[in-house]
């Protein structure tokens, strides 16, 4: 974090408010905290160890696949201590807004197609840029089926965004608390890991500070990429969509203290702990290469349009993560996306009549509802499993 301090943090994070009375909720981005460096997750990660360490995890994961929607009683036959966890951690916080929620599914549902593209494949494509995200995924039993991981993320990244989200109906709460799970075990397993041992100089991956970093890479660069691209939003929408996102990383196990208060305190915060966390690395280029593979097969058979894959790509994440992460630049294509793409937005709002749309923009849509529709397909069908072992050595 670059001397990123203790008092620096809870500034940027709306700390600062002041010591709130016990009688008062916390609230997102108020309380004291450490460095979030060196704080994980002390709820679940000895509670994980300990069911890998004693050989439950196969007859829990098992257990949880029943357990599919927020409503659903935990299952039975759960160790005690495990379900004493999952009860606690599957409650909302106390400051979480059921109405501001609803709002936040019905700001979803009228822009879902940025959302879904800039939170499924952009996302995924910045997230190859951390280098410690990108070992930790590629050295983790996930990064040896990148279809297997794109799935599961997809399965949080949608779970999150859909209609029901945190309704009881819905499955945001399950795939929190679940994800929450998989990644103490990430912690507990991939120091274990030579590979990881050689490249991630013996960290414990995956701490708060980590979680922030991903964080930003999910609703503070979506609502850039809003803003950039001159999409319409009230207040009220874009207040919504904060909200769910303090919910979420709540139950992703980040404290409440961490977590920015306000989108000007999420644009401060993710300046200051964003681009230090970045760069190039083998792996990240590596599941890169394998991601924009898999999506050129979706938009078409043959990976054909991958030089448009690649150019959609770079528009969405900027030329410096693109060349981090070994995407050709692409000639013909790179200033069509750019010409075409805001043309499309606009139309897509109301905002220019259709005539002043070339016909490029319409290809270019289809490859992007290719890319989200990837997504969605992937996130169907699988569950989140805890891992008990890293990616298999060659």
């Amino acid at each position: 974090m670059n001397g990123l301090n203790r008092r620096r943090m809870l500034l940027v994070g709306g700390g600062a408010l002041g010591a709130l009375s016990l009688a008062v909720p916390a609230r997102a981005g108020s309380g004291p905290g450490a460095d979030p460096r060196w704080v994980w997750d002390e709820g679940a990660d000895p509670l994980v160890a300990s069911l890998i360490d004693r050989g439950d995890v196969p007859k829990v994961n098992t257990l949880l696949k029943t357990w599919t929607r927020n409503d659903l009683p935990l299952p039975d036959g759960l160790p005690p201590d495990l379900r004493a966890f999952m009860t606690k951690a599957r409650r909302p916080p106390p400051w979480a807004d059921q109405s501001t929620l609803e709002a936040a599914a019905d700001f979803h549902r009228t822009k879902a197609f940025y959302l879904d593209l800039l939170n499924g494949p952009g996302n995924g494509i910045l997230s190859t840029a951390i280098p410690k995200e990108a070992r930790a995924v590629h050295y983790s039993k996930g990064g040896a089926d990148m279809n297997d991981r794109v799935a599961k993320t997809s399965l949080f990244g949608f779970a999150v965004g859909s209609l029901n989200g945190y309704r009881p109906a819905g499955k945001a709460v399950v795939t929190s608390v679940k994800t929450r799970l998989v990644h103490a075990a990430v912690r507990h397993l991939l120091p274990q890991s030579p590979h990881w041992a050689r490249t991630g100089g013996g960290e414990i991956p995956i701490s708060q500070n980590d979680m922030l970093v991903t964080w930003h890479t999910l609703p503070t660069y979506v609502m850039r990429k809003l803003i950039e691209w001159r999409v319409p939003m009230t207040t009220a929408q874009t207040g919504a969509y904060l909200h769910l996102w303090h919910v979420t990383a709540h139950m992703l196990g980040i404290r409440d203290e961490y977590i920015p208060a306000t989108w000007a305190a999420a644009d401060a915060q993710s300046d200051q702990v964003l681009p230090p966390a970045m760069g190039p690395t083998r792996e990240g280029v590596s599941l890169t290469d394998t991601l924009l593979g898999m999506l050129s097969e979706q938009t078409s058979p043959g990976r054909l349009n991958r030089p448009m894959v690649n150019a959609l790509s770079r528009y969405l994440v900027g030329d410096q993560v693109a060349d981090w992460n070994g995407i050709p630049r692409e000639p013909v294509w790179d200033p069509l996306v750019r010409s075409a793409f805001p043309k499309l937005v606009a139309f897509r709002e109301k905002l220019v009549p259709l005539p002043l749309v070339p016909e490029i923009a319409w290809v270019i849509e289809e490859a992007a509802r290719a890319y989200i529709l990837f997504y969605l397909t992937k996130g169907q069908p699988v569950g989140i499993d805890i891992p008990e072992i890293n990616r298999p050595t060659r």
